[in-house]
C-alpha cells in the first residue's frame, strides 16, 4: 500500500473515518500532534504508539476486531441481517457481486491493517535504539501480534496483500496471501527470539492495557498462520507452546466498549446469529445437546429476532480472547490429521468433545460424546472443520477455514474479497478482482 503519511495522534477512530471519505489522498496526518520522529525516540512515546495499536484494533464500529468478525459472519452464513439500511453489511449479507470496491467495512479493514503496519514498524525500526532491552523486546513482541494480526487478516479476506508500505506517491508490489502468512510467521518468529534474549520487563507489562498475555500470543499466532501455510509440524510446535489454562483477552468497560456489543447486541439493529445451526450445512449442525450453543447464541422465544449474540459479545465489557484454547487443541487435530496421524488427530479432537465448560477458561465446552466414527482421513478433517465452526463461532476465522478444508462454494458467499477502492484508486499495481 501507498504510505499514509501518518502522525501519532491519540484520534485513531477519528483517523480510520477520515480515511474512507479522502481516500485518494491516505492521509492521517494531525498537524496539532507531536511529530512522529519525537514521539519514536523515547520508551515514553513508544510505549503511546503500541497502546494506541491495541485501541485502533479493538475499539469501535471501525476497528479491526468489529471488520474481521463482521465480514467473516456474513460471508460464512453465520450471521443475519437485521437492518438493511446497513448498507456495507447488508451488502455483505448479500455476497456474491453486492460486494464491491465500495465497500466501507472491507475498505475500513484493509486501511486499518495497513496503519496497524505502518504504525507497528515504526516501533520496529525504534525500539532497539532504547538501553532498556527488556522493556524493548516488550515494545517488539506488543507491536508484531498487531502487524501479524494486521498481516494475517488481510490474508484471509484478500488472494494477494500489499508486499510493504512505499514512500507517498510510489506503487507498491503485492504477494500472494500463502507468502503473507509466511510473512507474519516471520514477524512472530523476530519476537520470539527477542523475548527469549530479554525476557519483558514488568515495567513495560505494567505499562500495558490488561488482558494481553504477550507470549503464549505470539506462539498462538504462528499456530495459526503455520497451519495456513500448510507448515504442520510448526503449528503443531506452536500451539503445544501455548499455556491453554491462560487467557489472552481484548478487556473492555463502561467507556471503551466491547464493538460488537456496542454495534450488534445493544442496538438488535444490525444482526444477529442466523439461528442455533451457527451457519452449518444439516449434515454438520451442533447437536442439540452440544453446550458451545447457549453459550455462542441466547434464544429469546417471543421475539421476531430470536436468535441472539452471547458469549463474547453478549455484555458491554465482555473480555474478547485474541485465540481460543479450543483453537489450538483444534489446530493439532487438524495438523495430525493432514500428517495422516489418525490415532492423535482423534485424541485432541476427542479434548474438545468431551470438555467440560467448567473445564475451559472461558466455559466453552461441547460435553459431547467422544468421536465415533469413521477411522479415515476424510472423516477425521470433517468432524475438526465441524468443531472448529462451532467452537470458534464469531471469531473471524471460518473463511480460511472453509477454503482450507475444501468446503463447498454455497456454504459460502464469497472466496476472497474485492480490492477497496481506496486502494484501486491509487496504486496501478492493485490486482483484478477475484471472481467470487
Amino acid at each position: 500500500m501507498k504510505l499514509f503519511n501518518i502522525r501519532l495522534s491519540t484520534a485513531f477512530l477519528l483517523a480510520l473515518v477520515l480515511i474512507q471519505s479522502v481516500g485518494c489522498k491516505k492521509n492521517y496526518t494531525d498537524p496539532s500532534r507531536v511529530p512522529p520522529g519525537n514521539a519514536l525516540t523515547t520508551a515514553r512515546g513508544l510505549t503511546g504508539v503500541v497502546v494506541g495499536l491495541h485501541r485502533v484494533y479493538s475499539v469501535g464500529r471501525a476497528s479491526s476486531l468489529y471488520n474481521t468478525v463482521t465480514v467473516d459472519g456474513f460471508t460464512t452464513r453465520q450471521l443475519n441481517i437485521i437492518n438493511q439500511g446497513n448498507t456495507a453489511e447488508y451488502q455483505l449479507f448479500l455476497g456474491g457481486t453486492a460486494v464491491d470496491g465500495t465497500n466501507t467495512i472491507l475498505a475500513g479493514l484493509w486501511t486499518g491493517s495497513n496503519k496497524l503496519i505502518f504504525d507497528a514498524d515504526n516501533v520496529l525500526r525504534n525500539a532497539p535504539a532504547l538501553t532498556d532491552k527488556a522493556y524493548v523486546s516488550g515494545l517488539i513482541a506488543y507491536a508484531s501480534i498487531f502487524k501479524a494480526l494486521a498481516i494475517g487478516n488481510m490474508a484471509m479476506y484478500w488472494d494477494h496483500v500489499p508486499d510493504t508500505i512505499s514512500a507517498i506517491g510510489a506503487n507498491v508490489n503485492f504477494i500472494t496471501s500463502a507468502q503473507a502468512f509466511t510473512k507474519a510467521i516471520g514477524i512472530l518468529d523476530n519476537a520470539l527470539t527477542a523475548v527469549a534474549a530479554n525476557p519483558i520487563s514488568a515495567q513495560f507489562t505494567a505499562n500495558m492495557p490488561a488482558g494481553i498475555d504477550i507470549v503464549n500470543t505470539l506462539h498462538a499466532l504462528k499456530a495459526r498462520y503455520a497451519l495456513a501455510t500448510g507448515n504442520n509440524a510448526l503449528a503443531i510446535t506452536e500451539a503445544n507452546a501455548v499455556d491453554l489454562t491462560k487467557k489472552s483477552t481484548f478487556n473492555f468497560d463502561a467507556v471503551t466498549l466491547n464493538p460488537i456489543w456496542e454495534t450488534a447486541t445493544s442496538t438488535n439493529n444490525v444482526y444477529q446469529p442466523i439461528d442455533s445451526t451457527m451457519g452449518l450445512p444439516k449434515t454438520l449442525e451442533p447437536s442439540l445437546t452440544d453446550k458451545r450453543v447457549p453459550f455462542y447464541i441466547s434464544i429469546v422465544p417471543t421475539s421476531a429476532q430470536r436468535y441472539r449474540i452471547n458469549g463474547f459479545g453478549a455484555l458491554s465489557n465482555s473480555a474478547w480472547p485474541l485465540y481460543l484454547p479450543g483453537e489450538m487443541t483444534l489446530i493439532k487435530a487438524e495438523a495430525y490429521a493432514r500428517q495422516n496421524n489418525l490415532p492423535n488427530a482423534i485424541v485432541e479432537l476427542n479434548k474438545i468433545l468431551t470438555k467440560k465448560p467448567a473445564d475451559d477458561p472461558y466455559g466453552v465446552g461441547a460435553d459431547q460424546p467422544a468421536y465415533a466414527g469413521a477411522i479415515t482421513q476424510d472423516a477425521v478433517l470433517e468432524q475438526i472443520y465441524r468443531n472448529k465452526a462451532i467452537e470458534l463461532y464469531m471469531s473471524g476465522l471460518r473463511l480460511e477455514d472453509q477454503r482450507r478444508f475444501g468446503r463447498p462454494l454455497a456454504e459460502r458467499k464469497r472466496n476472497y474479497m474485492p480490492y477497496p477502492n481506496v486502494e484501486r484508486d491509487n496504486n496501478s499495481n492493485t490486482p483484478p478482482n477475484p471472481a467470487n
